[in-house]
């Protein structure tokens, strides 16, 4: 294949190109025209020196004319032949301008495809966001129907909100003129209540003689038998002290024992125990939901004198008015409620707390009571209205309180502290007391000089309230806190503080902080313990519905 073969090829293949590539089209015809002016040249190159070799084989040497032509021709010739190595070298920037563009655009190809692809995926995007704002705008449909709707119905309730307004004025007119009449209903309970009340003190003493003069028939009876016992010392003092004045009763060295009853008193765990203070009742509040009243006077046998209902959850504490005829039991709901030991009566109940009420007591005379709760408030309630009189923030959950007069509260609280409270003052706690633990339990002894705390920490604070000291610590190795609301009670005299453990043993020590007995009889954790007001009979119950009375032998 010659060269002019090879270019021919090539330029029918440039051709081929071209055709499919118009881009080029400018570049292309530029570089034939090189091409066919190339191929032009060099005939007329091969021309020129065709021509210069005849005339030089055919002149002879001295033909100046011919010389000078050869010459101009040889110029000519040597003009074509730099000519044509431009056209060469043009050539050549040409075909790299071609793979230049060429490269140029494959590159633009590849960006073309990628735009493509791009342009396929937004389309694609854009017929979803096209569904979506379809469904959207569906949705807004029904929602501007839906708050039509909703318009309609809030101009319906606001015009029954102002019927339901007018009917709630009307309704706390008519509540305030019931109130009045009942407050002159109550005032008439009260004289006639105050009535009663004399009537009995006028009665009471010869009611008392009585009484007691059976008792002693019973007892002389009993001791006939010489396997008849007596649950309470046998003593007549006692006898003439449980309905008159026993302040010489209590025989201080005895000690309870031995067990000398013991019964089920409740259906669950049994919670709270509490002596009466004029006869041999001992009263005991359960997770059941009731209390229970027990005589327990009768040798050895216990009967059911009252079961009091009303509670509509566990019963967590009680006490008894210094009277005897009513007593108080505190619940989880939330509520504490009074009753009438005669005739077994739901008497009050007095709701305001926002959480369980954990103990109670009455308050000087028996009008009054103070209750603590779990929703870190004191309240003071008055039973001739029936209402909240004061609230004490205390801060904390309280577990138990006592009333060292008619104006003194002292307070037990989770977080540790005992606080002190004037009821005749709407200020907080002074002179709070901090223990080490959180306090379970309060009593206070008679003469209101000591206060027993037993504490978390499985421990119990003898506290002397004339200089806020902590006198003692009692504490033993086996004595463990069953829970977070353990009664401990001192003895009569106050000389002793017995208080139950999470093993079933009751443990008594003196006020000196010397453990004295170990009382076992309660195989689970003891809840509450009391003593009897006037003797040394200790009342124990715990987790697994025993009740148990201990006497000394």
């Amino acid at each position: 294949m010659t060269e002019n073969d090879y270019r021919q090829k090539i330029l029918e293949r440039l051709l081929e190109r071209n055709s499919r590539e118009s881009c080029f089209h400018e570049i292309i015809i530029n570089n034939h025209r090189i091409l066919e002016k190339n191929l032009e040249l060099k005939s007329e190159n091969l021309a020129l020196t065709v021509e210069n070799e005849k005339l030089r084989n055919g002149l002879g040497v001295g033909d100046s004319a011919a010389q000078a032509r050869i010459q101009v021709l040889e110029k000519k010739l040597l003009e074509k032949q730099e000519e044509l190595t431009d056209m060469h070298k043009r050539k050549g920037d040409n075909q790299q301008m071609i793979i230049d563009l060429n490269i140029k655009v494959t590159e633009l190809q590849k960006q073309l495809e990628s735009k493509n692809n791009s342009l396929i995926e937004q389309s694609r995007l854009n017929q979803s966001l096209k569904a979506e704002v379809q469904m959207l705008t569906t949705k807004v449909e029904k929602f501007e129907e839906l708050n039509s709707t909703l318009k309609d119905e809030h101009t319906a309730l606001h015009l029954l909100h102002c019927s339901l307004e007018d009917k709630l004025r009307k309704t706390q007119t008519e509540n305030s003129q019931l109130v009045e009449r009942l407050m002159k209903f109550k005032a008439k309970d009260a004289e006639k209540m105050n009535e009663e009340n004399e009537t009995f003190l006028r009665f009471g003493s010869l009611f008392s003689r009585k009484k007691n003069d059976a008792m002693k028939r019973e007892l002389a009876e009993a001791a006939r038998d010489s396997s008849a016992s007596s649950p309470l010392p046998i003593n007549e003092d006692y006898f003439s002290g449980a309905y008159g004045n026993a302040s010489n009763v209590y025989f201080g060295d005895e000690i309870p024992n031995r067990v000398h009853l013991q019964f089920d008193a409740h259906d669950g765990e049994v919670n709270a125990v509490k002596w009466s203070p004029l006869e041999r009742i001992v009263a005991t509040g359960g997770a059941d939901r009731k209390v229970k009243l027990w005589d327990v006077g009768k040798g050895n046998t216990y009967e059911l004198r009252a079961n009091l209902i009303g509670s509509n959850q566990a019963v967590n504490s009680l006490d008894f008015d210094s009277t005897g005829t009513l007593i108080l039991g505190t619940s989880n709901d939330f509520a504490s409620r009074v009753w009438g030991i005669a005739d077994h009566r739901l008497r009050h109940t007095l709701t305001g707390h926002s959480g369980k009420v954990m103990a109670a007591k009455f308050v000087g005379e028996s009008q009054k009571i103070v209750t603590g709760s779990h929703d870190r408030t004191l309240k003071i309630w008055d039973l001739r209205s029936k209402a909240c009189i004061e609230t004490k923030f205390a801060g904390s959950s309280c577990n138990d309180l006592v009333t060292t007069d008619s104006s003194t509260i002292v307070s037990g609280h989770f977080d540790k502290k005992i606080r002190f409270w004037d009821t005749r003052s709407s200020d907080s706690s002074t002179n709070d007391i901090q223990l080490q633990g959180k306090v379970t339990s309060l009593d206070l002894s008679k003469d209101c000089h000591y206060l027993a705390a037993c504490v978390r920490d499985d421990t119990i604070k003898i506290i002397d309230l004339r200089n806020n000291h902590i006198l003692a610590s009692l504490s033993h190795d086996s004595f463990k806190v069953g829970c977070d609301f353990a009664r401990i009670a001192f003895n009569p005299d106050s000389s002793h503080i017995a208080a139950g453990s999470a093993d079933g043993s009751v443990f008594l020590w003196n006020i000196n902080g010397k453990l004295v007995s170990v009382l076992k009889d309660h195989t689970v954790s003891i809840q509450a313990v009391s003593f009897h007001p006037f003797s040394s009979v200790l009342a124990s119950v715990d987790r697994a519905k025993k009740c148990t009375i201990w006497t000394h032998v």
